[in-house]
């Protein structure tokens, strides 16, 4: 697999962590973090990887250029209208921080499977998954626009531009989407994921 010049990977890592009641991404996992983990994945497929740290500036002793929203409290779209305006005009490819089963390979399906589109997403039976998705500069105004209008869901912007829905059937030879989109929210979610991991 040869990393991708043409495609800038950002680790989706501003959330609060509320409900897990410390920073998800500094938690242990495969000898790191899962912030590590994350970036090592992305840089399989991205040769440029960097960080979307929500609010405020962290996670700068990763080597990794890191870079706040520009629009406060604006969630995960917030985060994509950054990572647009910083990688532009290549596309970026996102995965949230606490979603530690997204395989490698599969990742560069999503990187891959833009060509053409506007944007490239994982849509399985358990929903929609936009923080590993790919995204092109043509989504950069409809996610500002949106933004501005007060919209905060990831899919606000979706009927504005061409998006590429990858399906169960698409991603089958990757594994069951209930286990390679798991995210990590909770003590317990962590705990259970941690058993699980092999």
């Amino acid at each position: 697999m040869t990393p991708s010049d043409a495609v800038v990977g950002f680790v989706v890592a501003g959330g609060h962590s509320r409900r897990m009641g410390r920073d998800k991404a500094l938690l242990p996992w495969d000898g790191g973090t899962l912030l590590d983990h994350a970036i090592t994945r992305l840089g399989s497929v991205c040769r440029e990887v960097c960080v979307l740290s929500g609010h405020e500036l962290r996670y700068a002793d990763r080597g990794r250029p890191v870079h706040v929203d520009a629009i406060a409290d604006g969630g995960p779209l917030a985060g994509l209208a950054t990572a647009l305006s910083v990688a532009s005009p290549r596309p970026v490819l996102l995965l949230g921080v606490d979603m530690p089963f997204v395989p490698e390979t599969l990742l560069a399906h999503v990187r891959d499977a833009l060509a053409g589109w506007d944007a490239a997403v994982p849509a399985v039976a358990e929903g929609a998954e936009p923080l590993c998705a790919a995204y092109a500069a043509a989504c950069s105004a409809p996610v500002r626009e949106a933004l501005a209008s007060g919209e905060r869901k990831m899919t606000s912007f979706w009927p504005r531009v061409r998006v590429r829905v990858l399906t169960d059937a698409d991603l089958a030879r990757f594994g069951p989407g209930a286990r390679l989109f798991r995210n990590l929210n909770d003590p317990h979610e962590y705990a259970a994921a941690r058993r699980d991991d092999p």
